[in-house]
């Protein structure tokens, strides 16, 4: 992969973070990272979540501190909304 394109992808990551107000954790939304990282589809992407969910299992670490299950709501095109399943991610699974 070329240079330039690690460095763009890096930098939007980094502007796609979130900071929790009351403790300043930083995380990110699956749904933000699944269209970054070039997934057209949300169950594809949910897969590698779990995989990742595994791996968190195995190095020993508490899954629940990493990615926590919500919800957002999502503009529709008729200009409608509705809420969609997502997960909060911790640095851990940069």
């Amino acid at each position: 992969m070329e240079k330039a394109i690690i460095v763009k992808l890096h930098k939007d990551f980094e502007q796609s973070v979130y900071k929790e107000e009351n403790t300043g954790m930083e995380f990110w939304l699956a749904r933000d990272l699944q269209n970054l990282l070039g997934y057209s589809q949300w169950r594809s992407f949910e897969s590698v979540i779990d995989k990742a969910i595994t791996a968190c299992k195995n190095a020993g670490l508490n899954p629940d501190d990493h990615f926590a299950r919500t919800r957002k709501m999502v503009d529709l095109g008729s200009g409608a909304k509705r809420e969609i399943e997502d997960v909060a991610l911790t640095r851990y699974i940069y």
